[in-house]
């Protein structure tokens, strides 16, 4: 039987921010959820006191995410993001980059390198470009430069304003042809239309990853029937407050009929070795 109270969790999508911050579809889809967000607000909102909660579920390191998509689902500024985490390591800031919204994408990412970013994300489908684009490029040059892993955005999206069509994983096979040292995870593995591409080019590529945020982990081995023998490319994240609490997923998974060490791997272990933990 596996015992799996003590293990240490690496959470690798966390979006943080005042309710200001996103538009009013986001929040009906939230409070669907009935997130602990709505409900210790102004603990959620707090750095000192989000930490502590993180803690409390064993999440030992949180990459916390912005967000610059104003006709999808709204601004979390790179600013903000970094300010919030700036005094606990648990919080691994990343910056995010709208290439429309910018005239120097490359410059606006080593700004908030030299800001301390962790990485960085990307929102093709909420930004409405697609990722094998020549502008985008430069970012993934200097990402893989500094050996920062990139989180992309892949699949399906509820907010008004979103296109799918950006989201096909295929477009990433470019990517990580043109980048062979990047690290690249593929948000959302695909989300609905396109489970097998995600998995099949995570196998076909030693970077690139599938992490597995909004997706019940109950339905996981459907999608992936393969999973275990793929295992060191899955990793984990909530896509708070997406989700009810913080760790109901993280216990959805330690129940799956996986190895211990699968397990491990998927909550702590592929993400620590993405991050150069």
């Amino acid at each position: 039987m596996k015992t799996l109270d003590n293990f240490k969790i690496i959470d690798f999508h966390v979006h943080i921010g005042l309710k200001e911050h996103w538009h009013e579809w986001v929040h009906s889809y939230q409070k669907a959820s009935q997130t602990e967000y709505y409900e210790r607000y102004e603990e959620m909102i707090d750095p000192e006191k989000f930490a502590i909660y993180l803690k409390r579920h064993q999440i030992k390191k949180a990459v916390i995410l912005p967000e610059i998509s104003p006709i999808t689902t709204g601004i979390v500024s790179n600013e903000y993001i970094m300010e919030f985490c700036q005094d606990y390591d648990i919080f691994l800031p990343f910056c995010t980059i709208n290439p429309f919204l910018v005239s120097n994408a490359a410059q606006e990412f080593k700004k908030y390198i030299k800001m301390g970013a962790k990485g960085i994300k990307l929102y093709p489908s909420y930004n409405h470009f697609y990722p094998n684009e020549n502008k985008i490029y430069p970012l993934y040059s200097l990402a893989q430069e500094h050996e920062l892993p990139v989180l992309i955005h892949t699949g399906s999206s509820v907010f008004k304003g979103s296109k799918i069509k950006y989201a096909d994983p295929i477009y990433l096979d470019d990517v990580v042809t043109d980048f062979p040292d990047l690290r690249l995870l593929m948000a959302h593995s695909g989300r609905g239309l396109w489970y097998e591409k995600a998995f099949f080019l995570s196998r076909l590529h030693p970077n690139l990853y599938l992490e597995i945020s909004g997706l019940p982990p109950k339905n996981l081995l459907n999608y992936f029937p393969d999973m275990e023998k793929n295992i060191d490319k899955f990793v984990y994240g909530s896509d708070w407050p997406g989700i009810r609490t913080i760790n109901c997923n993280i216990e959805a998974i330690k129940k799956l009929p996986l190895a211990k060490d699968s397990i491990k791997k998927i909550l702590y272990g592929n993400a620590a070795r993405i991050l150069g933990l």
